[in-house]
């Protein structure tokens, strides 16, 4: 469960991951209104980014990234990214390098400070995350846990 604990006079939100026992497993501060970006987007993954839009026809000032974790691979959570173009209740938004990245309130709490990036050719990942965040990943990258 996350609860919203404290807002602060520039915006600044606390919030708290609730573990079913009661006890806080992370507390997070969504400071990206005064910080900038909470996601960023290198220019590898940028560039795909605008590509795969172009090629499907959808207008990138109309359409944006959204960032999801959800259960599951090797280390027990797994992004996925898909194209979206309606904006959810709590969903945090971001802009970074051009491409709007937006994201479900729980998965911020493991996809906060992050950087998306895309490499290609036989040993490229596709895209993959640097995520200061977890403390362990799968050989190929694609789940983590913390």
């Amino acid at each position: 469960m996350i609860v919203h604990t404290n807002t602060g006079a520039l915006g600044v939100a606390s919030y708290s991951l609730i573990c079913i026992d009661g006890k806080i497993a992370r507390t997070f501060t969504n400071s990206f209104q005064t910080f900038g970006p909470m996601i960023k987007v290198s220019d590898s993954a940028r560039d795909r980014i605008l590509e795969i839009l172009n090629a499907e026809g959808k207008n990138p000032q109309e359409w944006f990234l959204r960032v999801s974790v959800t259960s599951g691979g090797c280390s027990g959570l797994t992004y996925q990214l898909d194209f979206d173009n309606e904006l959810k209740e709590g969903d945090q938004q971001f802009e970074d390098n051009g491409v709007r990245v937006v994201t479900d309130l729980r998965s911020y709490l493991f996809v906060h400070n992050s950087t998306l990036h895309f490499t290609a050719g036989l040993n490229g990942k596709g895209f993959h995350f640097e995520n200061p965040n977890a403390a362990r990943t799968c050989a190929c990258g694609e789940s983590f846990s913390l």
